[in-house]
């Protein structure tokens, strides 16, 4: 058995809320609007960022550290939102207005900035390598991470989407939210936003093909009770 001894990049929690309304889940799709719409344009700079951090790895070598630390909160806020609503339904707590960490909301994504990066890799990463991937995310999250590898602004599809309304079912009838299936999905989440990272080249590190499941990152030197692979760095 491998172990991972070193965490991916990208580290992505959500705690989920032992105390959740039986029926605010069917309204969070219109509460959630001001943040879709915001998201809509973060989504739109994001790619922008992207392309301009990719002419500046492939030149320099490194990704500038403003654009970094725009597009993690991009992801961070993306992901706020769809714990809130239809990729995990894990919290009612409503997601605040912020690219920054929010240190006492329950769901949280940070990604280590990377001294370096591939000049090489950059040229391959999004449209090649992440090919295996995108399949895999395709059947988790729908088609949309499928064709590009980025934002699908959380409309909850594919398996993440169709878990998520057993788990909204299992709410409305029992107020319980059955802790396996919650696992599950935050696994599937936490596996395409790695992928999202390191398609928009925010890392050389290859997303491992393992499902990280539960609220919390695997402990350093555990690879949990997935699919065994250590992620390690490509280089080109």
């Amino acid at each position: 058995m491998e172990t991972n001894a070193n965490p991916y990049p990208l580290q992505l929690t959500g705690e989920l809320s032992p105390h959740l309304s039986r029926g605010l889940w069917l309204v969070k799709w219109l509460l959630a609007i001001p943040h879709y719409i915001a998201l809509l344009f973060l989504w739109i700079a994001y790619v922008v960022a992207s392309v301009i951090a990719f002419f500046a790895i492939l030149f320099t070598g490194s990704y500038p550290r403003g654009l970094f630390d725009f597009n993690v909160g991009v992801l961070r806020w993306t992901w706020r939102v769809g714990f809130y609503s239809y990729s995990a339904l894990a919290t009612d707590q409503y997601p605040p207005f912020t690219l920054r960490d929010v240190p006492d909301y329950p769901a949280r994504l940070e990604v280590a900035y990377p001294d370096s990066l591939s000049r090489g890799l950059v040229l391959v990463k999004w449209w090649l390598l992440a090919i295996p991937h995108y399949l895999v995310i395709a059947v988790f999250v729908g088609g949309a991470w499928a064709g590009s590898g980025i934002d699908r602004l959380y409309g909850g599809g594919g398996l993440v989407g169709l878990l998520v309304l057993f788990a909204g079912t299992a709410l409305l009838f029992t107020s319980r939210y059955p802790k396996p299936l919650y696992d599950f999905v935050l696994g599937m989440n936490r596996w395409a936003f790695r992928v999202a990272a390191y398609a928009t080249l925010m890392t050389d590190v290859y997303p491992p093909f393992r499902l990280d499941m539960g609220g919390s990152e695997p402990p350093s030197g555990s690879a949990g009770d997935s699919i065994q692979s250590t992620p390690t760095p490509m280089t080109a």
